[in-house]
């Protein structure tokens, strides 16, 4: 049975709605949970279609990126060495839902920190600074989020923040979202789009594996990551925080940054 809990978890979405539609567990608390179990687990939300930050790596069968190390060294950091943490795909779209009905404990799944999340989730403090930006073809002729005009259509991700903010940005042109990051880059191959939308780490992930493509111009917003729990849980908030505080501290957290952003960059929260 324990060798159960090691294995990495992507449970089908349909099984997540159905099963826990009514919420059942949402509103325990988790950190007395983790204290009184036996093989401690969490069970966190993730992204699976995110280079660099949640990505399934077919070829080596796990789900590997920076969000991932993040939350493997919290789970121990929490619960301890021997705890395990247990991963399940969501996306922009599902993962509120999804942490809402008790599906998982936590978000870990490049979610922006915003207002209005507040309403539904409480937010961890940043663990990771990004900001938003568009990337088109190499050959374009777009040069900056100024340049779209009635004639573009941007592609953006259901569920995110990006698909807001364009909208704000570039006020003429056209917005196609779709399900997921991987669905929004097919678009941009196939021509059914001019340019797509989303924090610039995302974006870097994807050029890093798909030559032939740029980012055009800066940054254009301020996208800080936080990770998202229920509502009601102020004790497992408060060690998620402290655990990313220690992090910060003993250099573990630059660590991990290096190991998926470069041996010389530095993330802004670890200064």
């Amino acid at each position: 049975m324990k060798k159960i809990w090691r294995i990495v978890a992507l449970i089908p979405l349909l099984f997540l709605l159905t099963a826990c539609a009514s919420g059942a567990g949402s509103k325990a608390d988790i950190a007395s949970r983790i204290e009184s179990q036996a093989y401690p687990t969490i069970t966190w939300g993730v992204k699976v279609d995110t280079n660099l930050f949640g990505f399934y790596n077919i070829k080596e069968n796990h789900i590997e990126g920076f969000d991932i190390d993040m939350a493997k060294e919290i789970t121990h950091r929490i619960a301890g060495e021997d705890a395990e943490p247990v991963f399940v795909e969501v996306t922009s779209k599902t993962r509120i839902p999804l942490l809402k009905n008790g599906n998982v404990d936590a978000l870990i799944a490049t979610m922006t920190i915003s207002e209005e999340r507040k309403k539904q989730v409480d937010f961890s403090q940043v663990y990771f600074d990004a900001g938003q930006a568009i990337m088109v073809p190499e050959d374009s002729d777009i040069q900056d989020v100024t340049d779209l005009t009635s004639e573009h259509t941007v592609l953006a991700v259901k569920g995110s923040t990006s698909a807001d903010r364009i909208k704000e940005a570039a006020p003429e042109a056209n917005i196609l979202e779709l399900e997921n990051y991987s669905e929004t880059f097919t678009a941009l191959k196939s021509g059914q789009g001019d340019a797509m939308t989303t924090d610039n780490a995302i974006l870097l992930g994807i050029m890093e594996q798909n030559p032939g493509y740029r980012l055009a111009g800066a940054t254009f917003t301020n996208e800080p990551y936080g990770i998202a729990v229920n509502k009601g849980q102020e004790d497992f908030l408060a060690q998620i925080n402290q655990a990313i505080d220690d992090m910060v501290a003993d250099g573990t957290y630059q660590e991990i940054y290096t190991e998926w952003f470069g041996d010389n960059t530095e993330s802004s929260i670890a200064e």
